[in-house]
Parts: structure tokens; sequence; C-alpha cells
């Protein structure tokens, strides 16, 4: 078992794959950075769910970043030890197919929203999926402008614009660092 602090490393890009990661506790953001260094997240992960399923079966570098949103806590399966169980038990790898599957749907789905959608309407939709507490401004699990211009694929600078716009047209109040959704049908 392996522990991680808030914001710890957990895989680097480019780094040679040590196995399949299931996590026990905490939240973990799996991320790649531009050439500039703008960060993009490509999913958030909770308990019970894994990561780094390409890297052990393709047996390439890491593809992506991933380190603990909170206090984490990981079990770690050696890559040969994994691609030996799926050897002798094939029917082990059916979770695996569905979490690779899983994965694949929601990439498609990423690269369609960051394809048709304006950076107000992939806004809209994040601020309907997202919960209170990362709205309200309390605590650490608040999202920052930057950590949701992070998740849509944009820079604070358009977020905070959005932001203003949805504010217009009535949709949500924005009041230092705290947003209320008023109208979740107003969020397009």
């Amino acid at each position: 078992m392996n522990a991680y602090d808030a914001n710890e490393s957990i895989i680097h890009e480019g780094d040679s794959c040590q196995g399949l990661n299931i996590i026990e506790s905490g939240r973990v953001k799996i991320y790649k950075y531009s050439t500039t260094g703008r960060e993009m997240i490509i999913n958030d992960l909770d308990q019970g769910e894994s990561f780094n399923e390409v890297s052990v079966f393709d047996q390439q570098e890491n593809p992506v970043n991933v380190s603990a949103v909170i206090s984490t806590r990981t079990w770690l399966i050696s890559a040969d030890a994994l691609r030996g169980v799926i050897a002798e038990h094939p029917r082990a790898c059916q979770q695996i197919i569905i979490n690779l599957s899983q994965n694949l749907r929601m990439l498609v789905g990423k690269v369609a929203e960051l394809s048709f959608y304006t950076v107000t309407a992939r806004l809209a939709r994040l601020l309907r999926e997202i919960t209170d507490a990362q709205l309200s401004g309390n605590g650490s699990s608040r999202l920052t402008q930057d950590d949701m211009a992070a998740r849509i694929g944009s820079v604070r600078d358009v977020v905070a614009r959005s932001l203003n716009e949805l504010d217009n047209v009535g949709a949500i109040v924005v009041q230092r660092g705290k947003i209320t959704l008023l109208s979740k049908d107003k969020l397009i």
C-alpha cells in the first residue's frame, strides 16, 4: 500500500509503468501539461477506481500524470503480476476491459465537448455536474477558476468572462469566490 499527501505526484508522464493502481481511499486527478505548462485535467477518480491500465498492457511509458487531490492511499499491482494473472485466468480481464472501455467513452466525450461546445457551454455543463461544496468556496474541495479552466480545456481569463456571461443571463450568481446556481435550465 502507498500513501500520498494532497497534491503529491503518484505517476509522472513519460516514466516507465510500475503497475495498476487501485484507490483504497482518497481522490486522484489524471492530467497532462501543454508545452507552455497549462494543465488539462482528464479525469478525477475516487475510492475503488483504478488507473494506469493503458501502460500496464501496452508496456509503454505513462501517457499522463496522476496526483493525489486529497490524502490518498492506493494499492499497486505490478504490471508483470497483473499480466500473469490474466494469462492464467482470462476471465479476470473482464473488469479491466470494462474500465478501458469506459475510459475510451469518456475520452471520446471529452474530444467531442472540446470540438463542438464553446467555453461558456463547457463551463455551464461543468457547473451542472459539480457539487455545491465545490462551488461554495468552503474547504479544500472548492474549485477555483484555474481548476475549472483545467477541467474544461481553457484558461482562467476565459472562464472568468464565461462566469460573467452566465451571471448576466441569470443562470448563476458569482460573489467573492462563491458561485450559486439559480437556474440549471439556463445552464445549457
